[in-house]
């Protein structure tokens, strides 16, 4: 089975937010490039626009905690946007959903509209 690639577009924005448009499955084989731009993000806000994402695997959603602990722990927001019902319910039974702010779209984050 071919691995399907993971793109995402960073997109700096000059009000304190940052968004990272993410398409294709976020699994261990493709995380690397995902967790330095997390880890690089010094803005108050990072939005993680999900919408293109089929799938997360477990390593995913450990990148998905930690990036939530690094800003939590650094007086950051991190939100998640179009999150589908297969990655919301991986969320669900691994039992972080709670962790996270869900975000319908990138205009709902940005007014705090869940």
């Amino acid at each position: 089975m071919p691995q399907e690639p993971l793109s995402i577009e960073d997109l700096a924005r000059q009000d304190g937010k940052r968004v990272l448009r993410l398409k294709g499955p976020l699994v261990i084989s493709n995380l690397f490039d995902f967790q330095s731009r997390v880890r690089s993000s010094t803005s108050q806000a990072l939005i993680l626009d999900l919408t293109d994402v089929p799938y997360v695997d477990s390593a995913a959603i450990g990148a998905l905690v930690g990036a939530h602990i690094s800003h939590q722990k650094g007086g950051r927001a991190l939100m998640l946007v179009g999150v589908c019902e297969r990655v919301h319910h991986a969320l669900q039974i691994t039992n972080v959903e709670s962790l996270f702010v869900f975000y319908p779209s990138i205009d709902a984050a940005d007014h705090g509209h869940v």
